[in-house]
């Protein structure tokens, strides 16, 4: 197996420590914070403990306070109810006797229904882009020395394909829109929820920066303080995380010193697999 990706499976493998607490932990050499798809991740596989035999269909999540990553994290799962279709969790997760994020998952039964979707959208495949190494070698001696080791030296579980890439070092305000092809990097075990908590982690990567666009500002910008507040996702389809999966985004307001993000989830074969809705601070200091 991939050696980032092993070690993605193993943050998502929770530690059991009571029959509804569990403990996780985080890379100690790449954030200052926890990355908030590590908290959520986590938090679905610690809701996804306490269930049997149904699929999470929808979650929601709020980021309370920034996660430190030389800390385990707790999740505490509230087992709100169990009904004949629908399991419904809360979980909250704590650090240093606070709680930093909570997260609220249902889950379905597996049954069949009406069936309709949002057409995919007419864009270049993920063979037909450049790949990672490619795009960082275009900017690797123009980048600040603090974002060097990110970009140059360090191999992440996810692999990204943009269409039409942002200048990081010299942006340009553009329409609030991006479209990213992203796969984990190596085969995951076929098991429907962990592929679920794998694209959990994913889907928090990129969107936040899509109500930046316009502004003509990123994360490289030091006046930017940025991070997610919200987090919801609905999984619509069987899919797996490990196969190139198309991640439309749009941010359709920016207002009082915050951003809305929405992202639609899309396989190969065109199917919409999941939708993501997110709303994070964007605030320009200085």
């Amino acid at each position: 197996m991939n050696k980032p990706l092993d070690e993605l499976l193993g943050l998502l493998d929770l530690e059991r420590i009571e029959v509804n607490l569990f403990r996780g932990h985080s890379p100690t050499d790449r954030w200052q914070r926890v990355y908030g798809g590590q908290v959520i991740g986590q938090a679905l596989v610690a809701a996804n403990r306490t269930v049997k035999d149904r699929i999470c269909h929808s979650l929601h999540g709020y980021f309370l306070r920034p996660g430190d990553p030389k800390v385990p994290i707790l999740y505490e799962v509230d087992r709100s109810r169990d009904g004949k279709s629908f399991t419904s969790r809360r979980v909250v997760a704590i650090q240093h006797g606070k709680q930093i994020f909570h997260l609220a998952a249902s889950f379905q039964i597996e049954e069949e229904g009406l069936n309709h979707q949002e057409d995919f959208p007419n864009v270049p495949g993920p063979d037909e882009l450049l790949t990672e190494d490619q795009l960082r070698k275009k900017i690797s001696e123009k980048l600040p020395d603090e974002f060097k080791e990110s970009f140059l030296v360090k191999s992440w579980p996810v692999e990204v394909r943009p269409i039409d890439p942002v200048d990081f070092l010299n942006p340009e305000p553009r329409e609030p829109k991006q479209f990213i092809w992203f796969r984990a990097r190596s085969e995951i075990p076929n098991d429907v929820a962990l592929h679920q908590c794998v694209l959990a982690y994913m889907s928090d990567m990129t969107l936040l920066d899509t109500c930046t666009n316009p502004h003509g500002i990123n994360f490289m910008n030091p006046k930017l303080r940025s991070a997610s507040l919200d987090h919801a996702m609905w999984f619509h389809r069987p899919f797996k995380a490990n196969e190139w999966l198309l991640y439309q985004q749009d941010s359709p307001s920016a207002s009082g010193a915050r951003g809305f993000n929405r992202g639609n989830i899309f396989n190969t074969d065109g199917e919409l697999i999941a939708s993501v809705a997110q709303e994070g601070l964007i605030r320009v200091t200085g």
